[in-house]
């Protein structure tokens, strides 16, 4: 597989790879590694809600509104 990268980006793989005395390879499958995994994650608890939904479970109007006010807050 090949990829381009802008100038910024390579540098900072390069720098990061050095810092952790790896090759750039390295550096770039490990980034690979967690976006994937973040990105799964993501899917999965999205289509897990999806499916909650449509099956009608949903939590009680007062507590949503607990939770939203609480976000409001931060």
């Amino acid at each position: 597989m090949t990829v381009r990268v802008g100038e910024e980006t390579r540098g900072a793989l390069d720098a990061i790879a050095t810092a952790l005395d790896r090759d750039r390879s390295y550096v770039v499958n490990e980034a690979l590694a967690m976006y994937i995994e973040t990105h799964q994650w993501q899917i999965e608890h999205i289509r897990r809600g999806l499916r909650e939904a449509e099956a009608g479970k949903f939590i009680p109007d007062a507590q949503a509104k607990k939770v939203i006010d609480r976000l409001r807050r931060k």
